[in-house]
């Protein structure tokens, strides 16, 4: 009985395991031009990474399916979902001319390959370490604010920069930090971009505004937090 309730919890792999072919709907519609739908998908991919850990946590899943890596297949995933389409869709947005979106696409899966391998990306604080390679995150609010292609080029720099720096962001859930404050902004933001995925990305003036304001509370507070706790 015990081998066969154990095996039953092979499902929860198979859920994470979801997260593959979604990323190859996402990888089609992206090829197809419409990144609406691209990041559609991506949408449900995070859903279901968001999900399955807390199932496998709570199941105990490392311990009692011992064979299966849970945690190397959702690397697998979040790195195709969280960098490589991400770079995808950046270069299929026409925002960069054609050699800076290969030149910025280049570095983005190099940059998030390094850094999906580090052992050391997550803090006590629930911080994470460095820019945490959600690049999902990053384009999609700049393809959604139609972004210059200096704001892209700077902010792609930037982020690599980050990456390989101690500076810490922020975790929306597991960081206690200010969380009710940072799960409303995260709320507000995830809301605004649905609604800019709707429309296609024809968003207006007022939608660019909460997207610009949301993300850079997200992508500042950490390090906000980080200083604060230096200097007290």
């Amino acid at each position: 009985m015990a081998d066969k309730s154990e095996n039953k919890l092979f499902i929860i792999h198979l859920f994470t395991a979801l997260g593959a072919p979604l990323a190859l709907l996402a990888l089609i519609a992206g090829a197809q031009g419409d990144l609406a739908m691209m990041f559609l998908w991506l949408a449900i991919s995070l859903f279901v990474d968001g999900v399955d850990g807390p199932l496998a946590r709570r199941f105990q899943i490392q311990t009692r399916l011992p064979r299966w890596s849970g945690a190397i297949l959702d690397l697998v995933i979040d790195y195709a979902t969280y960098v490589f389409l991400p770079a995808f869709a950046l270069y299929q947005s026409g925002l960069l001319s054609n050699f800076w979106a290969l030149a910025s696409g280049s570095i983005i899966v190099f940059s998030g390959a390094i850094y999906f391998a580090d052992t050391d990306m997550k803090v006590e604080t629930g911080h994470f370490s460095g820019f945490p390679g959600v690049w999902n995150m990053v384009i999609v609010a700049l393809i959604a604010i139609q972004a210059s292609p200096w704001l892209i080029l700077a902010l792609v720099a930037l982020c690599t920069v980050l990456t390989f720096l101690p500076v810490h962001f922020v975790h929306p859930v597991r960081t206690v930090q200010w969380r009710p404050l940072t799960l409303l902004v995260f709320a507000l933001w995830t809301f605004a971009i649905a609604y800019s995925v709707l429309l296609n990305f024809q968003v207006g003036e007022t939608l660019t505004v909460v997207i610009t304001v949301s993300s850079l509370y997200l992508f500042l507070v950490g390090a906000v937090q980080q200083l604060i706790a230096k200097l007290a």
